[in-house]
């Protein structure tokens, strides 16, 4: 896998992506629960919840990357070396002990999120791009922050803290290959249209989660 500078041009759907979700990303960087998590206000409990919701999360969206793996144009986007849930089974053992998942739960508006998911990445690639691209580059942009942050005030080391960690990947400059991805799709503007569309609700979604957590833990 070669890694290149991203080619210039604002018309570029990675470039237009990244002014059409900014709005949301802000919102999920500014939600009063990963900031109290950032800063050590809240109680392991509380971090235990959110790798909880997490689960459910990527359990839906791994099951469809092995529904669209034989996909021509998804294919491209189901990396391996992404997968997130061994990590997160890990960081709730960890967490909760043996007998994790029966101590777990989704709450509402984190069955809403899978509902969504599944409906949308399992029917058609432009969907499972769309939510694909917004957890994934969401965990490889702010999700280093807050994974950093997380291990210090919780003094955790590997153990408890595996979903933020991608092992011998390059961030940066996988951020940047998946973008040239993206821009390289042979999609039509009706259909950039809709993956934009998909994106932002994705992630609309993601901070009706985290509002939802704030609710319970603030």
């Amino acid at each position: 896998m070669s890694f290149m500078a991203d080619p210039p041009g604002a018309d570029r759907l990675s470039a237009r992506l990244r002014r059409d979700t900014r709005a949301a990303d802000e919102a999920a960087q500014a939600n009063g629960f990963l900031e109290a998590l950032a800063t050590g206000r809240l109680s392991w409990v509380a971090y235990a919840d959110l790798a909880a919701q997490h689960w459910f999360l990527y359990e839906a969206l791994e099951l469809a990357a092995g529904t669209m793996a034989d996909d021509p144009i998804a294919r491209a986007f189901v990396f391996p070396e992404l997968i997130r849930l061994p990590a997160i089974e890990a960081d709730l053992r960890f967490l909760h002990g043996p007998r994790w998942a029966e101590r777990i739960a989704a709450h509402p508006a984190t069955t809403t999120y899978c509902t969504r998911l599944r409906y949308a990445a399992n029917s058609h690639p432009v969907g499972f791009i769309a939510h694909h691209y917004a957890r994934y580059l969401g965990d490889m942009s702010g999700g280093q922050y807050l994974g950093q942050a997380i291990a210090r005030v919780y003094g955790l080391n590997s153990e408890g803290n595996r979903f933020f960690l991608f092992p011998g990947i390059d961030v940066e400059a996988f951020k940047g290959y998946y973008r040239r991805l993206l821009d390289a799709l042979p999609w039509t503007f009706d259909e950039q249209d809709e993956f934009v569309a998909e994106v932002v609700e994705a992630n609309r979604l993601n901070v009706a989660v985290l509002d939802e957590l704030a609710r319970r833990w603030i």
